[in-house]
C-alpha cells in the first residue's frame, strides 16, 4: 500500500533491555518484610477474600489501631511488595513470593520426618523402598543397600495435613513438575533461563554414569537425573504404556528404572550428543531418541515376537 512504512521483513529476535527502577538492594528488601507488622500485612492481604484490600479493613485484619503507624509500615510495602491502586492495596509478585515462602515454611519452620516405606523396588538389589526427609529435602532411598532413587528439595509445607502415601504422592508430582520445567529452559525458581547438559561420570545423588544437569543462568539453581526422566509426559511414552495398559502418570517416576538408572540409556553420538533411552514393557520395547537438549528426535516400537 502506497505510504505505508509497515515493513514486510520480520526484525530479528533481540533481547530485551531491562532496566531497574527504584530497586532494592537484596538485604533492604529482607530487611522490609523482617518486621512483625509488615509480614502480618501480608499475611491479611494472602487470606482477604478478595483482592484489592482497602486501608481500613487492612488495618482492622492486622488489629492495629494507630492509624499513622500502620500506615507507616503500609506504605514501606508499597511499591516494592504491594501495589496501592484506587480500590485498595493488592500483591506484587515479589508479595506474594515471601508470602508462599512462608506460608510453605521455608523461612520458619524445621520439621523432622521419621523415614517411611514407599511404593517400589530398589533398580539395584529389589529391596524395598522408603522416603527420607532431611534439610528440606526428600529422597527415595533403599533400605537394604542404600541406592538413592532420587533427592530433590520440598519445602516443609508440603509435609503438611498429608499421610505418608499422600507425601509421597506430592513429591512425585513435585518432580515431574521441575524436571518439566527445567528441561524446558525454565528455571522453577526464578523463571531465569535453564541450561542442560549431559555428565558423563559425574557424582550425582542417583549413582548414575550418565546423568543430565540442568542449572539457572540466572539465579544458580541445579537439578540433576538420569535422560528419561524427561519422558514422562512425552506423547509416544504415554500412549505407548497406556496401549499396555499402565498409567504412566499413576506409577512413581522411582519404580520406573529408565527414570532413574542409566542402564536404558546409551550415548549414540557425541559432539553432539545424541542419546537414546530403551524403555522396555510386556516384552514389547521403545526406542527414543534425543538430542543434547533432551528434545525427542524419534521414535520407533519394537513388538515381541
Amino acid at each position: 500500500m502506497s505510504g505505508s512504512n509497515v515493513s514486510s521483513e520480520r526484525e530479528p529476535d533481540t533481547e530485551p533491555v531491562l532496566e531497574c527502577v527504584d530497586c532494592l538492594d537484596p538485604a533492604d528488601a529482607f530487611a522490609l518484610v523482617g518486621n512483625e507488622t509488615r509480614l502480618s500485612i501480608l499475611r491479611a492481604l494472602w487470606a482477604a477474600d478478595e483482592r484489592p484490600v482497602s486501608f481500613s479493613e487492612l488495618r482492622r485484619e492486622v488489629g492495629m489501631t494507630d492509624s499513622a503507624q500502620f500506615n507507616y509500615h503500609l506504605q514501606e510495602l508499597t511499591g516494592h511488595f504491594v501495589t496501592q491502586g484506587e480500590d485498595g492495596y493488592t500483591f506484587k509478585h515479589a508479595g506474594e513470593k515471601v508470602v508462599r515462602s512462608v506460608i510453605a515454611g521455608s523461612f520458619n519452620e524445621q520439621p523432622t520426618l521419621e523415614p517411611f516405606p514407599v511404593e517400589g523396588a530398589c533398580i539395584d538389589c529389589d529391596g524395598p523402598l522408603q522416603a527420607v526427609y532431611e534439610d528440606e529435602r526428600l529422597g527415595i532411598e533403599c533400605r537394604d543397600c542404600g541406592q538413592c532413587h532420587g533427592e530433590y528439595a520440598f519445602p516443609p509445607g508440603g509435609l503438611n495435613d498429608r499421610t505418608h502415601g499422600e507425601i509421597a504422592d506430592a513429591f512425585d508430582q513435585r518432580v515431574r513438575h521441575l524436571h518439566c520445567l527445567a528441561a524446558d529452559g525454565v528455571c522453577p525458581e526464578c523463571s531465569g533461563r535453564m541450561e542442560s547438559r549431559i555428565v558423563e561420570h559425574g557424582d550425582c545423588c542417583l549413582g548414575v554414569e550418565l546423568r543430565v544437569d540442568h542449572e539457572c543462568a540466572q539465579c544458580g539453581h541445579t537439578l540433576c537425573s538420569a535422560a528419561g526422566l524427561r519422558l514422562l509426559d512425552h506423547s509416544a511414552v504415554v500412549s505407548f504404556h497406556r496401549d499396555r495398559g499402565v498409567a504412566l502418570d499413576e506409577r512413581p517416576y522411582w519404580t520406573l528404572p529408565w527414570c532413574v538408572a542409566d542402564e536404558h540409556t546409551r550415548i549414540v553420538e557425541r559432539d553432539p550428543y545424541r542419546l537414546e533411552v530403551r524403555i522396555p514393557l510386556e516384552g514389547d520395547l521403545l526406542r527414543v531418541r534425543l538430542d543434547e537438549g533432551l528434545n525427542v528426535l524419534e521414535t520407533s516400537v519394537e513388538l515381541a515376537e
